[in-house]
């Protein structure tokens, strides 16, 4: 691997671009950090990054932040978890800092507003090449409990409308539990 100081400014680099080129909040930045991570620097595997991110997403706070604190923690331990954040926190508050101070110009232009329009159905096709690029790894593994939990959870959410906090809840406490049975049998082997 790299030497530590080029690494972490690489690190820095990425999460910082990544951060300040992505709208549309933690599900937009997912598969650019799995392209950047995983196809371009091959830092960690895909497998690897799907635990991350289904990490990131469980715990609480904004999931591209979690995410970013994760990745850099696996490539660099604790130093890279505080270089990632930092790169992923920076060009948001530079944005709402300089937005902020223009607001009132911003407010009624209807260009601005047009154009956030379209970055929200832009962000929204990448939201669902998310959901079925995710899709496509659960099928993959041909479990058929993952497959019922991924059916059952867009079920609860789309048609029913289930608290999302109370469908990660569930989701964690049936992983935890399929992994403690499949240790056990395992280890009865």
């Amino acid at each position: 691997m790299e030497k530590q100081p080029k690494l972490l400014g690489k690190l820095f680099i990425s999460v910082f671009l990544l951060s300040a080129f992505t709208f549309g909040g933690g599900y937009v930045i997912v598969p650019l950090m799995r392209k950047k991570f995983v196809e371009q620097l091959k830092w960690i595997d895909e497998q690897e990054m799907l635990d991350l991110v289904a990490i990131g997403q469980s715990s609480p706070g904004p999931i591209a932040i979690n995410t970013a604190v994760l990745v850099g923690y696996r490539i660099c331990g604790v130093i890279g978890s505080l270089i990632a954040v930092f790169g992923a926190i920076l060009p948001p508050l530079i944005i709402i800092t300089v937005v902020s101070l223009f607001y009132a110009a911003f407010r009624d232009n209807k260009i601005v507003s047009l154009v956030m329009h379209g970055m929200q159905i832009g962000v929204a096709a990448v939201i669902g090449s998310v959901v079925i690029s995710m899709a496509k790894q659960i099928l993959k593994k041909k479990r058929v409990l993952s497959v019922i939990m991924m059916v059952a959870v867009l079920i609860a959410s789309a048609v029913y409308k289930v608290n999302v906090g109370l469908v990660v809840i569930t989701c964690a406490l049936i992983g935890l539990l399929d992994t403690m049975f499949r240790a056990r049998r395992e280890k009865a082997k």
